[in-house]
């Protein structure tokens, strides 16, 4: 790895580092570092060029999913059928060469289906029988979990693994998965009847919960014309394995000010009711907050977005851009909130409003 990857993966508390990087542009960066910068910039916007060739509309989750890849974090998608879900991750794969494969979650699912299994075969060589490994669908770095909440907790927990340790455990031995690894589930927001709502401890595993909503009248129509004509878009790839693996070392150099660091730790720790900070009309509302990962992924996330514009360092802007789909599914809702119809973006949008250290600061 070159050298400017190797000063950007120093950890991010070496005030040399945050010292030398406290401007607000690129020109307050090492020469190397800004040359990587801007390398970078230019094959995002590559990439997002070419996925508006194919997916119309839906560029807050394209940003959404190139910021769970920079961070090497999974990602739940949730939104209505039809809406490009699954065409949208295939897209993205192969825009970057990454093996991709689509696993249906179905009740009997079993963790064999998804992991591989040992089976009995015969060595016509030696006529010795031996057992040899089939690798299953988790081996690639592109994981389109679909509808993972139809499948049992037996088979989640076999996810969870692979999802933490980037590892599977089949019969007593371990196997690396490859790398880049990502999950990038999806689950109907309107269906549960014969379904398994995930642990919280897995939820927590996802980096981002990205809601994919309808498109615009404008929007709609162009899919209309396109899905009815012959209409085409010739992809090609932007970027190689090895690009987004340099990028995502670049990411954890990006300069985050103790401002910004007290601001998400403000948010974070204001989504628990026992704290002071959250206001007395939400106290009935959540039953338990975030949680320290909320915070790391809080800031993560700000840096990648930075990183994709154009910056090395990271903002209260970020962070309030990347607040709700990293918050929304760490908090718990009261029955008080159900009932009264609120959601947790209504709540999040509250907390974001009342934390004094997210406002008129940069």
């Amino acid at each position: 790895m070159m050298n400017r990857i190797d000063m950007a993966t120093e950890p991010v508390e070496n005030h040399d580092i945050r010292n030398n990087h406290r401007g607000q542009t690129l020109e307050h960066v090492s020469d190397d570092v800004a040359v990587t910068v801007e390398r970078m910039h230019e094959q995002m916007q590559e990439l997002k060029r070419q996925l508006a060739g194919v997916i119309v509309g839906q560029e807050e989750v394209s940003e959404q999913l190139l910021i769970g890849l920079l961070c090497r974090g999974h990602c739940i998608l949730q939104g209505m059928p039809g809406l490009a879900k699954t065409m949208l991750v295939s897209t993205l794969s192969s825009l970057i060469h990454m093996s991709f494969r689509r696993v249906q979650f179905t009740p009997d699912l079993m963790p064999g289906d998804i992991t591989g299994t040992e089976i009995l075969e015969e060595d016509h060589t030696t006529g010795k029988r031996v057992f040899r490994f089939v690798e299953g669908p988790l081996f690639a770095n592109v994981i389109l979990a679909d509808e993972i909440n139809r499948t049992p907790p037996k088979t989640q927990s076999a996810l969870l693994e692979a999802m933490q340790e980037r590892q599977l455990t089949v019969c007593g031995k371990t196997y690396e998965l490859p790398s880049p690894f990502f999950v990038l589930a999806t689950q109907n927001p309107v269906e549960t009847e014969g379904t398994y709502p995930l642990p919280e401890a897995q939820l927590d595993r996802f980096l981002l919960k990205i809601h994919v909503k309808y498109p615009d009248r404008a929007q709609e129509l162009e899919i209309a014309k396109r899905q009815t004509t012959d209409y085409t878009f010739e992809t090609a790839r932007v970027l190689s394995v090895d690009d987004l693996l340099e990028m995502q070392s670049l990411v954890r150099g990006v300069v985050v000010a103790d401002h910004v660091y007290e601001a998400a730790l403000d948010l974070v720790r204001s989504t628990r009711p026992e704290e002071e900070a959250m206001p007395a009309e939400l106290k009935t509302m959540v039953q338990w907050g975030a949680g320290p990962r909320a915070t790391i992924a809080l800031l993560m996330a700000a840096k990648a977005r930075a990183l994709l514009n154009r910056r090395f360092h990271a903002t209260i802007a970020d962070l309030k851009a990347v607040a709700l789909p990293v918050l929304r599914h760490r908090i718990i809702l009261s029955f008080n909130a159900e009932a009264a119809g609120v959601d947790a973006d209504r709540v999040l949008d509250q907390l974001v409003e009342a934390t004094s250290s997210l406002q008129g600061k940069v």
